[in-house]
């Protein structure tokens, strides 16, 4: 009896060792497209801010100049606001990593009383190893008397107790690690969210500062210089939008007004607004000017390398997206080790293996490849311009967005981006979900304007 106990005890500590060793993530000149496209979007936003208030001014006279100032003052109240918006998700940013910093260390703590915990098994199930070696004949003949016999039972069973409290602490102890290590992950995805966001507030912020100055430039009170620049800004901005959908990694990429007819198709499939397609699509990859500049390389640890062959860790998550990844390259014929995804952001640590357009994770794309392969009659391909289109709209779709409401289409756009519209979402990511709408209007405005 005494020997079954040892062996389960060896087991479970096996089992216990092995749980914790699993527990144990430019220059201008030779730019890549995702910088170029990046910049040009940037040049973009900039040019449409000026034209909607130039166009308000042209309508204006000499004695309603008083008006235009009040404008420029609005402006730097807005330039003011998101600089306190970029002020909070600092904050936000630095209480984070905080967070996560006392979870790191709860965790390291953790690692070093499940080690002293296995040390403590390891003695415990040496001695009961050494007792049940011994026969009743030489207990009998080498104790001193018969208490002292049965003395050494109680004391065997006493460690025998003992052992299974040690057994059932360091099962606890693990548990609690692997809650712990759940906990810090979640931490750096609401990290890198923020970060995203602080992105696209520097972008805001940096957009509007520069069409302050140009009005302040511009601000003399003549209708026809106002006629001129106005002219001037369109038809940058007209070259520009022939441009902007020069996503990285897609052969063929299209113009604005082809990428608005493939929006209006998946559309017509799903019943999401062309127009909120598009902006949600423009959002993501003005997020990451890293988006397919990695390739994943070491599929046991989810590492990999840049496009320029640099070592980098976390491009993709292995217990959740490289099986998944490796399904869908599979699936498609491409090389799975030389097909670019996103990288993961360095300032937080997290995850990259996003991929194509739409940026879906691998193992979200297979939640959704069967809805994708049932619309377009046949499979879905996310590096393909037309199916990352119809890939985002059939989400999109699931998030309630073909409702066409305001509401509706910017909670579509919070869970786009973070997974869901919970309270605690609209609060974090009010900034994303307002700036996608914002762009939804002017793609609205330029795809009545290509139909005119």
């Amino acid at each position: 009896m005494m020997k079954s106990l040892v062996k389960k005890c060896v087991v479970l500590c096996a089992l216990i060792v092995l749980a914790g060793a699993y527990g144990a993530r430019n220059a201008v000149f030779g730019a890549t497209p995702a910088e170029e496209r990046a910049q040009l979007e940037q040049e973009l936003r900039a040019l449409e801010n000026e034209i909607g208030k130039i166009e308000g001014d042209i309508t204006k006279t000499q004695k309603e100049k008083q008006t235009l100032q009040n404008q420029l003052s609005l402006l730097q109240s807005k330039i003011k606001k998101l600089d306190l918006q970029i002020a909070q998700s600092n904050a936000i940013i630095g209480d984070l990593r905080s967070q996560i910093a006392d979870t790191a260390l709860s965790v390291e703590k953790t690692n070093q009383e499940i080690a002293s915990k296995k040390e403590q098994l390891g003695g415990l199930l040496l001695r009961l190893y050494r007792e049940d070696k011994k026969g009743i004949a030489e207990v009998m003949l080498t104790g001193s008397s018969l208490s002292g016999f049965f003395g050494n039972l109680a004391a065997l069973e006493a460690l025998q107790g003992r052992n299974r409290e040690l057994l059932e602490t360091t099962i606890e102890l693990s548990g609690y690690l692997q809650e712990q290590r759940a906990k810090l992950e979640g931490e750096k995805g609401e990290e890198e969210n923020f970060v995203k966001i602080q992105i696209l507030q520097k972008y805001e912020s940096q957009g509007l500062t520069a069409q302050n100055q140009k009005l302040l430039e511009t601000t003399k009170g003549k209708e026809t210089e106002y006629q001129k620049l106005l002219a001037d800004k369109k038809k940058a901005a007209s070259g520009i939008r022939s441009r902007i959908f020069e996503l990285t990694g897609v052969a063929d990429a299209p113009t604005f007004g082809e990428a608005s007819e493939i929006a209006k198709a998946a559309g017509a499939l799903t019943g999401v607004r062309p127009a909120f397609l598009l902006a949600v699509l423009t959002q993501e990859s003005n997020i990451g000017k890293n988006v397919g500049q990695c390739y994943l390389k070491n599929p046991a640890t989810g590492s990999g390398a840049r496009l320029n062959g640099a070592a980098i860790a976390s491009v993709m998550k292995p217990s959740r997206d490289v099986q998944p990844f490796l399904q869908i390259t599979r699936e498609l014929g491409r090389d799975p080790y030389n097909t670019a995804v996103s990288c993961p952001i360095a300032s937080v640590g997290g995850y990259g293996g996003a991929m194509g357009p739409a940026q879906f994770i691998p193992s979200t794309w297979v939640a959704y490849k069967d809805k994708i392969a049932q619309l377009k009659g046949g499979a879905g391909d996310p590096w393909n311009i037309r199916d990352a289109f119809l890939a985002a709209a059939v989400y999109l779709r699931d998030a309630k967005a073909t409702r066409q409401t305001h509401d509706y289409e910017w909670c579509a756009a919070v869970t786009y981006f973070s997974g869901n519209c919970s309270v605690a979402n609209q609060r974090k990511y009010e900034f994303y979900g307002d700036s996608v709408m914002a762009i939804a209007a002017r793609y609205e405005a330029d795809i009545k304007a290509l139909e005119d």
